[in-house]
């Protein structure tokens, strides 16, 4: 039963304490489908074996949910006898839900990386086959099932080029990177494709280099004609790092005073090399100085801030990005003797919002000037997509064409029912491909 309820579970969870004490926490507060896991680990740290990290989802009384970071640790009481569970939290519900965004942007990547138009293929620190498009498959004759685990090098490139290209995937994997280098595969049926690479390292969240992802242009009809062709390659990055918190404080006069082992890391100042130091003036990006300037001034003040984004510049000269919640620290007499930020490093799930920009905004490019016309509709059947080569071939503008019935419109009368039906069928999930249309 709940026995502890401080001032900021009664702020995201909207229940009193009065409401929350002596109600069982799991049952009442948990989400359901999350309850019999969550009870595991309070009964672990009942019985001493305490979790650190455990996220849960809070029921708030709003109805909404709302994401803590969770260190269940076994209460005792001076006997050393266990008394409880106290739970010291996070909220982290907005990188989660940066996180939940994320994972959707990740997935449809993932659906694009295996309908791309481009073949794309990847291996393991070891060499071994980990990733194989559709279109590799296509263009190799080898499907995925086939291709996976097989040492890239010596199944499917040609003899005289491997020891190159042996050499070119060692580089990846050792960080040095490689763009336009041509391939020549092997295909199934002993032909030869030639593919143009961008070799990308690709590393996990801690930054260890596990393989390396060939983003890949089909030059095998261009060959003969010409010199090279321009492949883009861009890897996917990885989510938030849910490691230990970066912790850093100051005092009144804004001087540095904590500064904990995980802001060392990732910033890359001792402990001594920041003490003492005035925060803002030192590690804040300066044209976001008078901002934070205002957020800290207004903690010393006593009006704190939570999930506040922070920009700080490491000892390297990178940035990373703070997710922060300023608080103000107080002496034994509540006196105000300065603020304590306790922090999420979101510097990775900002880099790949920035690459998840540049690529919506590149696929925005690659619709609208495509030299192959692309239309579509929403649910309603109004046209809501209308690139330029649609617009040449029809005459009608973007403007002309947008939020029209496109079947009404645009299609010859005879065939609008058919077509009709064609659109119903693929909003219900039934697609058509190679259907001729007559505008």
């Amino acid at each position: 039963l709940v026995n502890e309820w401080n001032n900021k579970t009664v702020e995201i969870t909207g229940f009193s304490k009065e409401e929350a004490f002596g109600k069982p926490l799991v049952n009442t507060f948990i989400k359901s489908n999350l309850r019999k896991q969550v009870q595991s680990v309070m009964t672990n740290a009942i019985m001493g074996n305490e979790t650190s990290n455990y996220e849960l989802e809070f029921d708030t009384k709003t109805g909404e949910t709302v994401y803590l970071l969770v260190n269940a640790t076994t209460r005792r009481d001076p006997d050393g006898q266990i008394i409880g569970v106290v739970g010291v939290a996070q909220d982290v519900t907005k990188a989660k839900h940066n996180e939940n965004a994320n994972i959707a942007v990740a997935r449809e990547l993932r659906q694009l990386v295996d309908t791309a138009n481009a073949p794309i293929f990847g291996i393991d620190a070891g060499g071994r086959v980990n990733e194989w498009n559709d279109k590799t498959a296509e263009i190799t004759g080898f499907s995925r099932d086939e291709a996976f685990n097989k040492p890239l090098v010596s199944t499917f490139i040609k003899s005289n080029l491997r020891d190159n290209v042996q050499n070119i995937m060692k580089n990846a994997l050792n960080g040095m990177q490689t763009s336009n280098y041509e391939l020549e595969f092997e295909t199934k049926t002993k032909q030869t494709v030639y593919l143009l690479v961008n070799a990308t390292t690709r590393r996990d969240t801690d930054g260890t280099v596990v393989g390396v992802v060939g983003v890949a242009q089909d030059v095998t009809e261009t060959k003969k004609n010409e010199n090279a062709i321009t492949a883009v390659a861009r890897e996917l990055r990885q989510l938030v790092d849910t490691a230990n918190a970066p912790i850093f404080g100051i005092d009144k006069n804004g001087l540095v005073n904590e500064w904990n082992n995980k802001t060392v890391e990732i910033t890359g100042f001792s402990k001594e090399e920041a003490f003492g130091k005035p925060l803002v003036n030192t590690f804040i990006k300066s044209n976001l100085r008078k901002q934070v300037q205002s957020v800290m001034t207004n903690a010393i003040m006593g009006n704190e801030t939570s999930n506040y984004e922070l920009e700080f510049d490491t000892k390297t000269g990178e940035t990373v990005y703070l997710l922060v919640n300023a608080t103000t620290r107080r002496d034994p007499d509540g006196q105000i003797i300065g603020v304590v930020g306790v922090a999420q490093d979101v510097t990775k799930a900002k880099h790949n919002e920035n690459a998840n920009i540049a690529v919506a905004r590149e696929l925005r490019q690659l619709v609208d000037t495509a030299n192959a016309p692309i239309f579509g509709i929403d649910a309603g059947g109004r046209v809501n997509e209308w690139n330029d080569k649609t617009a040449e071939i029809t005459g009608f503008s973007r403007d002309e064409a947008f939020n029209k019935p496109l079947v009404s419109t645009f299609i010859k009368s005879n065939l609008r029912d058919n077509v009709q039906n064609i659109m119903k069928n693929a909003l219900n999930g039934m697609q058509t491909s190679n259907y001729e249309l007559e505008f």
